[in-house]
């Protein structure tokens, strides 16, 4: 795994109020269905974990995608926006409200409710372990 995707992963973890790191694994729940997830100390997946970018990469500069958006920023690999997901639930999603966009309603309100979530989630960083 190339080490930009990893610190990705870690980044994710970090600032996941819900992860927490013990005998060298991080573990946290998908953002989608709960499922326990974990990855090596160093950000490496183990299992199904995936990195979840909650606002599509592709929706970032999207008018009708700008009240997400504006709550993680101009980048779509701001903190904010990455959370882990089993990788069912991140495909699932990437082939449908991803792939529906910003102007489909039901995609938008999928979107947004991850979004909600991941933000109740939210740690700053220096807190993490």
């Amino acid at each position: 795994m190339r080490p930009a995707l990893r610190r990705l992963f870690l980044t994710a973890l970090r600032t996941d109020a819900e992860a927490g790191l013990a005998d060298g694994r991080w573990t946290t729940r998908c953002l989608h269905c709960r499922t326990r997830l974990s990855t090596r100390a160093d950000g490496t997946p183990e299992g199904h974990a995936s990195l979840e970018h909650v606002v599509p990469q592709a929706w970032f500069g999207r008018r009708a995608a700008a009240t997400l958006t504006l709550q993680v920023g101009d980048e779509p690999d701001d903190p904010r926006n990455l959370a882990l997901a089993c990788a069912r639930c991140n495909q699932d999603k990437g082939k449908g409200p991803d792939a529906r966009g910003p102007t489909d309603a039901r995609a938008h309100e999928v979107v947004a409710r991850l979004l909600a979530t991941r933000l109740a989630r939210w740690r700053d960083d220096a807190e993490a372990g």
